[in-house]
């Protein structure tokens, strides 16, 4: 399905996590060399700029907060992931959102932007002028799944193994489940306009644990 704007209006987008779903896991890794892009990971983002959609990056990286590297080193791989993305796809990130905390110790986010919680999609939506009810949010864990369902928008899950807990719930239930991203592009360009009551629901109650940042 095509996406088609008037001048002002709103975009549909399509918000991917990075490692694991754009890029090789490669835990901490702020060294450009090491990026490697996932299986149909281009093609799959071609086939998404061409239907219309914003392409937004959007990654929790705790090892900010737990001193493994610094910003001016996350920026160097920002800056080579942008590039590549430029010269080997013709690809041109609409924004790159990436959540500098880390969570609790039992994984439950302390601020509103790490995954499942959906700061980093409302951020984006706010900068980039963005429909998060016509957006999708792609990656390979299900707290991807559920920041995306509680954002307001469908959800594609990349089974390729990262998912290990598979704590299901109606807000952590993806749409679709896609083995690579050229095959969830494919789904998306042409599924219908991403609908779920639990979307609204969603909008409108947010659980506290992601309401309120720890302080």
């Amino acid at each position: 399905m095509a996406v088609t704007a008037a001048a002002g209006a709103l975009r549909a987008a399509v918000f991917l996590d990075k490692d694991g779903t754009l890029v090789e896991d490669v835990p901490y890794n702020v060294d450009p060399a090491k990026l490697r892009f996932t299986p149909g990971a281009l093609e799959g983002l071609r086939m998404l700029d061409r239907a219309g959609f914003a392409l937004v990056v959007v990654t929790d990286q705790p090892g900010l907060a737990m001193g493994r590297f610094t910003r001016a080193d996350f920026a160097r791989l920002e800056g080579a992931l942008v590039q590549r993305l430029r010269e080997e796809a013709g690809i041109e990130l609409a924004g790159l959102h990436a959540c500098p905390h880390a969570p609790g110790p039992n994984g439950t986010p302390r601020c509103l932007c790490h995954k499942p919680a959906p700061g980093l999609l409302k951020q984006a939506a706010l900068a980039h002028r963005l429909d998060l009810a016509a957006s999708w949010m792609v990656g390979d864990l299900l707290d991807d799944i559920e920041a995306g369902r509680r954002a307001g928008c469908g959800t594609v899950l990349l089974d390729v193994g990262s998912e290990t807990a598979w704590r299901l719930s109606p807000l952590r239930t993806p749409d679709q489940r896609c083995p690579d991203l050229l095959e969830a592009a494919r789904w998306i360009t042409q599924a219908p306009h991403p609908q779920h009551e639990v979307h609204l629901a969603a909008r409108s109650s947010v659980s506290a644990a992601y309401a309120q940042p720890a302080g």
